[in-house]
């Protein structure tokens, strides 16, 4: 599987594993100057920024482990932007990781949602 295909399939199956756990989706594949954020959801009264990671094999790290200083820094980057494009935001943010494991035929091994893995929002 390629890396743009397990990208997506990553993300298909993170949507639906968040809203089986009560999370309400509200944007995919948010863009903004300062990087991106692939689910932007509400969990209760709290607004969920939420990056996927989804890998077919652990031979460098784990999903959750590929996420650097760099891309922790431009995901509380875009968190910041999207607030300020919007109104009527819950006050209470936080910036998750879902992380999958896949195995060679792309079915899940693993989905795990890591609730405030990226602090500093």
């Amino acid at each position: 599987m390629k890396r743009r295909e397990t990208g997506i399939l990553g993300e298909k199956l993170a949507a639906g594993h968040l809203k089986r756990h009560g999370y309400k989706i509200l944007e995919t594949n948010y863009r903004c100057r300062g990087g991106e954020i692939d689910i932007i959801a509400r969990d209760r009264d709290t607004l969920v920024f939420v990056e996927v990671r989804a890998k077919s094999g652990r031979s460098f790290g784990s999903p959750e482990e590929s996420i650097n200083a760099t891309k922790m820094s431009r995901l509380r980057t875009a968190a910041a932007h999207y607030g300020m494009e919007h109104t009527d935001l819950p006050a209470g943010r936080r910036i998750d990781v879902v992380a999958i494991d896949l195995d060679k035929n792309g079915r899940a091994l693993r989905i795990e949602i890591i609730p405030d893995a990226v602090g500093g929002e």
